[in-house]
């Protein structure tokens, strides 16, 4: 993986701009053949959290997929429901097979924004995990967070595409040293048959979801779109062979139905 393919955290660590995201991929040979299969394909990072139930199917694909663990960044969210996010990690890392995750995110700002933060800390301070951070945070949560943590968080991630192009969020975690990463970009599907998205994929010879994702990319935000079919996890895996011209990206950005918000969702599920 090359430094282009790499947005360097505030903390110094790498973190890929592609991963697989394995949301709603059932525990067992789904989400083992997924993680496999993306792991032969190239893919260097994978996504799941505590509240998917798929934890133990990643770590048997890891194990299996033979690439030296050091190789790969492993991703879990804390389930804000609970109340130890060490004792929580401490089960993920059982379940994973690994002695730390390179990212453990606060799933939600469940019970508030700092709620959970003290113990994300320790997680870090134990080595449990090399970087920390949130999701579903919106500006003003970050922005909270940020102020009172001694460690800050490094990533938000947050349901962004180009359809929902929160320009007020992304700049505020820029501001404050965090990097946005999405999830949805593809709008788990429903943008991929929008006919502007389209167009722009014939003009560059590339699928729907490889421009939508490009678009991310473009940007310095990092990608974890989910498949469980291996054609799929092959195609979003080649995003880094082309560049959108200005108008395109111009194009795409036009696309938003947020207003450019600083909100992290439009519904809050907690």
């Amino acid at each position: 993986m090359t430094d282009t393919q790499l947005r360097t955290l505030a903390d110094g660590n790498g973190l890929p701009l592609l991963g697989l995201g394995v949301w709603q991929a059932r525990s067992g040979p789904q989400t083992v053949n997924a993680v496999r299969w993306a792991l032969e394909l190239g893919y260097r990072h994978i996504d799941t959290a505590q509240a998917y139930g798929n934890e133990e199917s990643v770590g048997r694909a890891l194990r299996e997929s033979g690439v030296p663990r050091e190789d790969v960044f492993v991703t879990t969210k804390f389930y804000p429901n609970r109340e130890d996010p060490v004792a929580e990690l401490e089960g993920s890392l059982r379940l994973l097979g690994v002695d730390q995750v390179d990212l453990y995110l606060v799933h939600w700002p469940g019970r508030g924004p700092l709620r959970a933060w003290p113990g994300m800390e320790r997680a870090r301070e134990r080595g449990l995990a090399r970087s920390v951070g949130v999701s579903n945070y919106s500006a003003t949560e970050l922005a909270e967070v940020t102020k009172a943590a001694d460690i800050p968080p490094v990533v938000n991630q947050v349901q962004f595409s180009a359809f929902e192009y929160r320009r007020g969020l992304l700049e505020a975690a820029e501001r404050l040293g965090v990097a946005l990463e999405s999830y949805s970009s593809l709008g788990t599907g429903r943008h991929l048959s929008d006919r502007r998205v389209a167009e722009i994929a014939s003009r560059a010879g590339k699928t729907p979801a490889q421009v939508l994702l490009r678009w991310c990319v473009q940007r310095d935000v990092p990608v974890i779109p989910k498949s469980v079919h291996r054609e799929r996890i092959e195609q979003n895996a080649r995003i880094f062979d082309f560049t959108l011209p200005d108008q395109d990206m111009a194009a795409l950005d036009a696309l938003d139905r947020t207003g450019g918000t600083a909100a992290a969702r439009e519904d809050r599920w907690w």
